[in-house]
């Protein structure tokens, strides 16, 4: 039989990749709790927060034909959410994907409130409020106050510990992670955390709501940023690495927009604002291992009033109303002086050189959060990668893709990158147990 020509080898593993996908969409709904409970009912539903978040998670559950209270501080931010709501379905509208009936018909779903009794009879609350533990264990009281027995108590958190949210309730067991990703109404991937005392119909009612929904849920474990995040900060930081060690972040940007995704690690972090990564950062501080490397060059921009996309300005220049941003040029000079304050002389990185840290620190961190039972399988890092960061699909997830270019060669570059710097690039004891058996992480995955 012929070898495949170059033309038809990435083809064969590219379809490859999307069947492997296809199967893990399907195994992810397979949790242990669905397999032994039944989800409660969901009639009406509340949310605390008419943000940019809680506006999308409004969207999301009037599309799918539920009743919304949403409730906000006062009539002032309650207006704001509403036209935040509004503003999407107009959308709708102009484009002909909705008759002005059929809005009216969706927003007479919609209920707003200033006051959390308006909660009593919801069987399920999604709070999308400030992310720090106070105002979410203030918030979480007043829901144990109001809601009534047996009522669903979500958190949209993306980082925060939800069993310490949950003891701040008397009922533990109804309190769940429910991850929406921005914007809500789009994002496909809904991450459903699960702490140690919630009920198992609970964590069914949370995978039901994500049918309701059309989303593709993944469950997660609890820890400082799930899967998804915990993951991302990991390659954020080999990214950060680089490029204080003399890559530049467009650079980097092109490299990982050249693998397959839409953006880069810079391009995204001006979508999604600056001060939300810094204000993780900051809150991560006191926990951080002093002998941890740290890149400030992220601070410094920051610190700049440089955000992204909404202040005009970050890692790009954005013209006004622009989307797509220019390199800015004064980014240079601030890495230039961190590079000297950090006593580093900068070298050249080939885009091969790139791509192999930037994905081995996805896989290794992978890697740990299946160990540590964050994730159940592989496949649910393939799935959140995919669905919620842009990993390419046609590369089936970064689990799936290390499987492809060989475990023991992806063990042997984090073996060398270590040599550097051995606390960052620890190799994960899954990762090493599988190459010492000879098998890859779709051997976890229960066929």
């Amino acid at each position: 039989m012929p070898a495949d020509t170059p033309s038809t080898a990435p083809l064969a593993t590219e379809a490859a990749a999307l069947a492997h996908l296809q199967r893990a969409e399907a195994a992810v709904l397979n949790t242990p709790e669905a397999r032994v409970s039944q989800p409660r009912p969901l009639n009406k539903v509340g949310v605390i927060g008419g943000g940019t978040m809680g506006a999308g998670i409004a969207v999301a559950l009037l599309s799918a034909g539920l009743p919304v209270v949403m409730v906000e501080r006062d009539d002032a931010a309650l207006a704001q959410g509403r036209a935040r709501i509004e503003k999407v379905y107009d959308g709708h509208v102009a484009k002909g994907r909705l008759t002005p009936e059929g809005k009216a018909e969706v927003m007479a779903r919609w209920q707003g409130a200033v006051s959390h009794d308006a909660f009593a009879d919801v069987d399920l609350v999604i709070e999308a409020v400030f992310e720090d533990m106070a105002v979410k264990h203030a918030v979480f009281a007043e829901l144990d106050r109001v809601c009534k027995p047996g009522a669903v108590l979500a958190t949209n958190t993306s980082y925060l510990d939800i069993d310490e949210i949950a003891r701040g309730t008397s009922r533990p067991g109804d309190v769940i992670g429910l991850h929406f990703f921005s914007p809500a109404h789009i994002m496909k991937l809904l991450e459903i955390v699960v702490p140690a005392k919630v009920s198992a119909d609970v964590v069914a009612t949370g995978f039901e709501l994500a049918k309701r929904l059309k989303k593709v849920p993944v469950r997660a474990g609890v820890c400082d940023g799930f899967i998804g995040n915990r993951i991302l900060a990991v390659y954020r930081t080999a990214a950060d690495h680089l490029t204080e060690d003399g890559a530049s972040p467009f650079e980097i940007d092109a490299m990982v927009r050249a693998f397959g995704f839409a953006m880069g690690p810079y391009e995204m972090s001006d979508l999604a604002g600056g001060d939300i990564g810094w204000a993780t950062r900051k809150r991560r501080a006191a926990t951080r291992d002093p002998k941890a490397r740290y890149v400030h060059i992220a601070d410094r921009l920051c610190e700049r009033g440089w955000f992204g996309q909404k202040t005009g300005r970050g890692w790009y220049v954005y013209e006004a109303g622009s989307r797509t941003g220019a390199p800015n040029p004064e980014v240079g000079p601030i890495i230039d002086e961190e590079r000297r304050q950090a006593g580093i002389t900068p070298r050249a990185f080939t885009r091969e050189e790139l791509e192999r840290r930037y994905i081995a620190a996805m896989v290794n961190e992978g890697a740990k959060v299946v160990d540590e039972g964050i994730a159940l399988r592989p496949l649910d890092v393939d799935v959140t990668l995919v669905h919620g960061y842009g990993f390419p699909r046609s590369k089936g997830g970064p689990m799936w893709h290390a499987d492809q270019v060989g475990l023991a060669k992806v063990l042997a570059d984090i073996r060398e990158f270590a040599q550097a710097d051995a606390l960052f690039w620890q190799p994960s004891a899954l990762l090493e147990r599988l190459v010492a058996e000879g098998l890859g992480f779709d051997s976890l995955n229960g066929g």
